[in-house]
């Protein structure tokens, strides 16, 4: 495939699959009162940090593979296997022990114990198709799993259980992953399956999982321990807001996947680290543009798209919108160390992370569900603020060094993990 396509097919199955994510919490937030979408709001908030936990460990080294043989035919068969069996056995148990709990919640967790195999086995193929430098198979399986989410719950009547819609969004994405599975051992047949090297230490899943736990499971899981200690809306609300600005989620994850080897191709690292800059300037632009335009859309049309939740998500916009711009900048300032030095991103997300949690915390203390956004905002400016500086410190720094000798540039080169 031609690479022009295959960025294209990239970019469309990303953008399908953030599209689904964003339909089923608007179709929630339709079919549910702000009670019900707050706790169907948390299950799902559970679900994304699994999947971005499967992505980070089995993914994300998955695609670092070069070339087509049968050692990467393989590690595609061996990474959909364990993802498969690994979140069967972190679903069985949550099942087990939610199903003797009490509360709608605690439901909606034992069901999604049980289709957690098929919605991160699904996800996995993605990995693996892309891998293999095959995006459309990926796209025409994440277009499949839209039509089945689309069907299964526009069947859904209002007032249907957090519980009843997590098993039915689950279960559509059966049909998908059956697909894929044929595709995909189509393409790595006679292919062997070893799963301990993805068990061993030292595995880059490991690092990457460890990003992943500072940079983003924090935030969420703290809004999550927010919403149990305190105000359970507050879950529902700050995703309900979040879930508006959906499409920045696919700007922001293409900016990071095709970002390096699209800069890589500017030879001046100077050169391309203002080209770096200037991708921030403009997805920042984007997001207050988008920002503004959902302040401006009519509560008729608001109400529309996330239902009884509309209110308290628009309240949100001014600090989510900027909280968003504020993550273009962090987004590419990481996109720009990532090139220079990728040994400095590890850093950077456990110290910030924690700072997002602390004004997260400190904002809700002082001003409420509210508070607890422009808290958000706080932390992903600082961030991002960080971010550059440290760009700035290692431009100086290599810049310094080239100027004496090339032996004395730094030695972890771009894509080194």
């Amino acid at each position: 495939m031609r690479a022009r396509t295959a960025v294209l097919c990239s970019v469309a199955d990303q953008g399908v699959a953030a599209l689904t994510n964003i339909l089923v919490l608007v179709a929630a937030a339709r079919l549910t009162t702000v009670s019900d979408f707050a706790r169907f709001s948390a299950v799902y908030l559970v679900f994304t940090v699994l999947l971005g936990v499967s992505g980070a460990y089995t993914g994300q080294p998955l695609v670092l593979l070069r070339g087509a043989g049968e050692e990467t035919r393989g590690a595609c068969r061996s990474a959909v296997v364990f993802t498969v069996l690994a979140s069967a056995a972190v679903g069985a148990p949550l099942a087990a022990v939610c199903a003797l709990l009490p509360g709608d919640t605690a439901g909606a967790l034992a069901m999604l114990g049980l289709v957690l195999p098929v919605v991160l086995g699904q996800d996995a193929v993605r990995y693996a198709f892309s891998t293999l430098h095959k995006p459309h198979l990926a796209l025409a399986s994440d277009l499949l799993r839209l039509a089945g989410v689309l069907t299964a719950l526009s069947a859904q009547t209002y007032g249907s259980s957090p519980a009843r819609l997590v098993t039915v969004w689950g279960l559509s994405a059966l049909p998908a992953l059956l697909l894929s599975a044929v595709l995909l051992h189509r393409a790595t047949a006679r292919a062997p399956v070893r799963l301990r090297p993805l068990l061993r230490r030292g595995h880059l899943g490991q690092r990457f999982t460890v990003e992943f736990g500072v940079g983003n499971a924090t935030g969420q899981l703290s809004v999550l321990g927010l919403g149990a200690v305190g105000n359970p809306l507050l879950v529902g609300a700050l995703r309900g807001a979040t879930t508006l600005f959906g499409p920045l989620n696919v700007l922001y994850t293409s900016a990071t996947s095709f970002g390096p080897p699209l800069l890589g191709r500017i030879a001046d690292e100077r050169r391309r680290v203002r080209a770096t800059a200037a991708l921030a300037a403009v997805l920042a632009a984007t997001a207050a543009l988008w920002a503004t335009a959902l302040a401006l859309l009519p509560a008729g049309a608001g109400r529309h798209l996330l239902g009884d939740t509309w209110p308290t998500a628009a309240a949100l916009l001014p600090a989510t919108g900027s909280q968003y711009a504020a993550m273009a900048a962090g987004t590419c300032g990481l996109l720009a160390l990532r090139m220079l030095d990728p040994r400095t991103t590890l850093a950077i997300q456990v110290v910030f992370s924690l700072t997002s949690v602390a004004f997260l915390a400190g904002g809700y203390a002082v001003g409420g569900v509210p508070g607890a956004a422009w808290g958000l905002f706080l932390g992903s400016l600082c961030k991002a603020t960080a971010t550059w500086i440290r760009v700035a410190r290692l431009r100086r720094r290599t810049g310094a060094a080239d100027g004496v000798t090339a032996d004395a540039a730094p030695s972890a080169a771009p894509g080194t993990y």
